[in-house]
């Protein structure tokens, strides 16, 4: 019987998650994934990555819509409303977090996260949008990808 020799820098999964990636858009379903998420970090001791993806829309920008300005705003905000949560619930609930932002549509900008911050684990709320029923859902295709375990938050 030949012995493994242990691994030497990263390996994903192991004594359950390090970092644990939430995409954070401001809606309902999302805030409450970042509430789950939130909790397993917590109870696992884990990083919690709040990642929030500004969409690049050229059509809107072509049109004089300050497109780049108006995303900017809304991370602004996002990460505002959390380090208020944060410092309301300071000595009960003590969760490592860092807030990210990435550009792009929100599966590749998710994906890339995760890829870059070496995630054990992506949370994601649930699509409220009816057109994703025929193109997919980001957590559809990120359940598709198979990279990393998914949980989906109604």
């Amino acid at each position: 019987m030949t012995q493994q020799q242990p691994s030497q820098g990263f390996e994903r999964g192991t004594d359950g998650p390090k970092v644990v990636v939430v995409g954070l858009d401001g809606s309902d379903s999302s805030l409450r994934a970042a509430a789950y998420a939130s909790g397993l970090a917590r109870r696992q001791g884990a990083l919690l990555a709040i990642v929030y993806v500004q969409p690049v829309m050229p059509a809107g920008a072509a049109l004089g819509v300050p497109v780049a300005s108006t995303t900017e705003e809304i991370a602004e905000g996002l990460a505002a409303e959390i380090r208020t949560a944060a410092e309301r619930l300071r000595g009960i609930w003590d969760v490592r977090w860092e807030f990210h932002t990435f550009r792009g549509d929100p599966y590749t900008g998710l994906v890339t996260a995760a890829d870059e911050l070496k995630a054990d684990a992506v949370v994601v709320g649930a699509s409220e949008s009816a057109g994703h029923r025929i193109i997919g859902s980001v957590a559809v295709r990120l359940v598709k990808a198979g990279r990393w375990p998914v949980t989906v938050v109604p």
